[in-house]
């Protein structure tokens, strides 16, 4: 939400006037949180399959006044929980609007001399007041190749060459941390983090102050601290010095969705897709299933390092590719609207080998493209396995039962597929959610996935050439 600054106090002695209240971030955050928790409004909007896990820990770690540490592996949205504490703050706040000073200073509690002298030799209505914006009062940054000056600070040698002592705060050029006084820092990768950034800190974390090149800065820094870390570093001996972790206040662990429709969910809300326009693409239900299934099978394959993790991007950038792919088949065949085959998950080696990262400690001989498709294959079977339970093998299969032998492919025709079928089993349209009898693009993709999942239980053979399946019995 928006504030017009220009209705706002533009000097101390109207904003003392107002009756305005300093207050240190965590209590502005906890007053912020408890007014939207009793009003009942959803906290973290966007967040899915974390309201009885993470979102408690998050909740009691803001109430506790903790700096937080949010460990996960990779597509766990911790960066995204992270910058959702923003909304919590107040929509501006405001500050000392005087030259000379680093910092977004608390009209009551300044922390530099400068801004200090000013207040002393100037009548409140001569003491200007500016507005921080709550979306500016956050500020994020990568461990890796982060240096001490980055976050903490360094003398600065124009200063000094300017005549400017050397013991004197004016000689300092601060960085980020203390930049960020009244707002929220997050570190992500904390593992990486260089061990001299880490004692500052654990300094910072303590005592609130910070020490550059041995000269002691004793601020009172009013700053929200924020982590992200993977645990198989995060837990590796010597990566974190001891004192850092001990002084992180709340440990908020976070993990991949707990059920497939879940990930469907984020699936969708994430990728972006806008399945309308001139070449629209249909989605059957049961292929966003194989899609977040093959995600769901990588995060167990013996294959794939899980140490490293499968990140949620795997499947959005796979269903990009499946949706992508159906959609150039529609434009080149004139499809509309096009759906998404088995066939299409054929190019999912562009998007998929780049993000996982297969065990080299095995003793398998599997190459990644190997392992991509027995995962493939895999994800197939089990999400067929629940249709035929459910719906009953027989009837869905009977079709293919004797004498089948059918060509498959991205760029074939769906009206190809259509004398297949004399006519589409009942079962088929309760079975997919879908009106396969109706819509030749639709009855293609049905008929593929039976195909597929056919070969999965061993009832039928496959064969390959020139980028296209050959399905027999």
């Amino acid at each position: 939400m928006s504030v017009a600054t220009s209705t706002l106090p533009t000097n101390l002695r109207d904003l003392l006037a107002e009756g305005w209240v300093s207050k240190s971030v965590k209590q502005e955050l906890r007053d912020n949180f408890l007014r939207a928790l009793e009003s009942g409004e959803e906290l973290f909007p966007g967040i899915v399959g974390y309201n009885d896990t993470v979102i408690p820990e998050i909740n009691i770690a803001i109430l506790a006044g903790h700096d937080m540490l949010f460990l996960g592996e990779k597509g766990q949205a911790k960066s995204r929980l992270m910058r959702n504490l923003v909304r919590f703050l107040d929509p501006v706040v405001p500050f000392l609007d005087i030259p000379g000073t680093p910092f977004h200073e608390d009209p009551l509690n300044p922390l530099s001399s400068v801004a200090k002298r000013f207040l002393a030799a100037h009548d409140p209505s001569e003491v200007p007041i500016g507005w921080w914006p709550r979306e500016d009062r956050y500020a994020e940054r990568l461990a890796p190749g982060t240096k001490f000056a980055d976050i903490i600070g360094e003398i600065d040698p124009a200063k000094l060459a300017g005549g400017v002592s050397m013991s004197t705060e004016e000689a300092l050029h601060f960085g980020l941390i203390p930049r960020m006084h009244r707002g929220i820092f997050a570190i992500n990768e904390l593992p990486e983090l260089d061990e001299l950034v880490q004692v500052g800190l654990f300094n910072i974390l303590e005592e609130r102050d910070v020490q550059i090149r041995g000269y002691p800065v004793k601020f009172d820094i009013d700053v929200l601290i924020l982590f992200s870390a993977n645990p198989s570093t995060y837990n590796r001996s010597g990566k974190v010095i001891p004192q850092l972790k001990d002084r992180i206040g709340s440990l908020i662990q976070t993990h991949y969705p707990r059920e497939r429709d879940l990930g469907i969910q984020i699936l969708e809300q994430e990728s972006g897709l806008d399945l309308e326009g001139s070449y629209p693409v249909k989605v059957p239900y049961f292929m966003k299933e194989i899609c977040e299934q093959i995600t769901i099978e990588a995060r167990k394959s013996k294959y794939i390092d899980q140490q490293s993790g499968v990140s949620a991007r795997f499947s959005m950038a796979n269903y990009r590719t499946m949706v992508a792919s159906a959609r150039q088949r529609g434009i080149v065949l004139g499809e509309r609207p096009a759906v998404p085959r088995i066939s299409d998950l054929g190019h999912l080696y562009a998007s998929a080998l780049g993000k996982l990262e297969l065990d080299l400690m095995g003793t398998h001989q599997m190459g990644e493209r190997q392992v991509l498709d027995a995962v493939i294959a895999q994800a197939v079977k089990t999400v067929f396995q629940e249709y035929v339970s459910q719906h009953g093998l027989e009837a869905i299969t009977s079709v293919f039962s004797k004498g089948v032998k059918v060509e498959v492919g991205d760029l074939i025709p769906s009206e190809r597929y259509q004398g297949l079928l004399k006519r589409v089993p009942e079962v088929w349209d309760k079975a997919f959610e879908v009106n396969a009898a109706q819509d030749p693009a639709v009855r293609a993709s049905c008929v593929e996935f039976v195909l597929a999942g056919m070969y999965s239980l061993d009832l039928i053979s496959r064969s390959q050439a020139r980028g296209q399946v050959t399905y027999e019995t």
